[in-house]
């Protein structure tokens, strides 16, 4: 995998990290709800308008066009397990962030994922 590839797969990841983070964020701002008839229009305006999940959207939009660009030059066999570091990233600012836990048998699986993601990265 070339340095140009790495580098489109590994923003591209970081990119979706960021979206899920901020829609995270945006939801904590707005607070519980649920989707009724009556509040679908208040409650769709409100997210709409939120600026975390504006931001994570537009993360979300830019991630697809560097997306697009390294499945252009990697065999989507490799590209796409790499999304998986999206987790291991998210897992550990989450926990940072919002105070999400980081039990053992998380760590295990974070564990887990990164061998995973290692031999996939090594296949090719």
């Amino acid at each position: 995998m070339t340095a140009i590839s790495f580098a489109l797969i590994l923003t591209g990841v970081l990119l979706n990290a960021a979206a899920q983070l901020l829609l995270k964020a945006g939801t904590n701002a707005v607070g519980h709800f649920d989707f009724q008839l009556d509040n679908v229009l208040p409650i769709g305006l409100k997210l709409a308008f939120e600026p975390h999940i504006m931001g994570g959207m537009a993360c979300y939009a830019v991630s697809l066009v560097v997306w697009i660009m390294a499945l252009s030059r990697v065999p989507v066999s490799i590209a796409y397990p790499m999304l998986s570091i999206g987790y291991v990233i998210n897992a550990f600012i989450a926990w940072q962030w919002f105070g999400e836990p980081l039990a053992t048998q998380k760590l295990m699986g974070i564990g887990f994922i990164i061998v995973g993601v290692w031999l996939v990265a090594r296949s090719h």
